[in-house]
């Protein structure tokens, strides 16, 4: 019977910090694998993702059923995509320092993939179904309302992502959505830069840059709507 591998030090201090002690020290191991680490690194974290993210959809949808018994679906529906999102994943990893131990391929670390929104949000997810696989949904609950309390404590009713809460201010207004169009890119091929536009059809933009297009366009919405409708 193959023996269980031993976690490094840096990976028992990084379950210290998300507060779960492994009996399977291969699950932790496997989700902070990403695929990039290459072939003679198997498995990596891909399918423990895809668990995760229904995990903590489940956990968190009944969280915010139960706390709020007189909440509509349209009040629940947006504080519950605020805190499931990628980006929200990803404020959780860098907070408990996820970034530190993960396994990444030459090319990723050269990239700076520690600090990659998209990588640290998939790696929390995959942490959570290794958390979920090695004690069940109880001990995954536990972890996730841990760390991540105080954002349910806070969303709000309209927690929206910026290019959905622009596309409806446009919406509310009658005018057609945003447009959001690439006008620069910079830096190397396997960590480029990019440079968003947001433009309403009546002409005001705005421009954001970002290591991927999905996050310079976030941010380019974010900026487009504090410009015409401030708080």
């Amino acid at each position: 019977m193959a023996q269980a591998p031993k976690l490094s030090a840096e990976l028992v201090a990084f379950a210290d910090r998300l507060g779960h002690v492994f009996q399977r020290p291969e699950l932790l191991i496997r989700s902070v694998t990403h695929a990039s680490a290459g072939s003679n690194v198997r498995p990596h974290n891909q399918r423990l993702e895809f668990l995760g993210d229904r995990v903590l959809g489940l956990v968190m949808s009944e969280t915010l059923f139960r706390a709020d018994r007189q909440a509509t679906e349209g009040q629940l529906a947006p504080r519950f995509n605020a805190l499931v999102r990628k980006e929200t994943c990803a404020d959780v990893a860098r907070a408990i320092d996820l970034g530190a131990v993960l396994r990444l391929g030459r090319s990723e670390m050269l990239s700076g993939g520690r600090r990659k929104e998209t990588l640290l949000g998939d790696a929390m997810e995959a942490v959570l179904a290794a958390v979920y696989l090695d004690a069940g949904l109880e001990a995954a609950r536990a972890v996730i309302l841990r760390h991540w309390h105080d954002k349910i404590e806070h969303v709000d009713d309209d927690s929206r992502d910026p290019k959905t809460a622009l596309q409806e201010w446009a919406q509310a207004r009658g005018t057609p959505p945003p447009t959001y169009a690439e006008i620069g890119r910079e830096g190397p091929p396997h960590a480029p830069m990019f440079t968003i536009e947001a433009r309403l059809q009546d002409g005001p933009s705005a421009s954001a840059t970002a290591g991927s297009k999905r996050a310079a366009e976030q941010a380019a919405a974010r900026e487009l709507l504090a410009q015409v409708a401030p708080e």
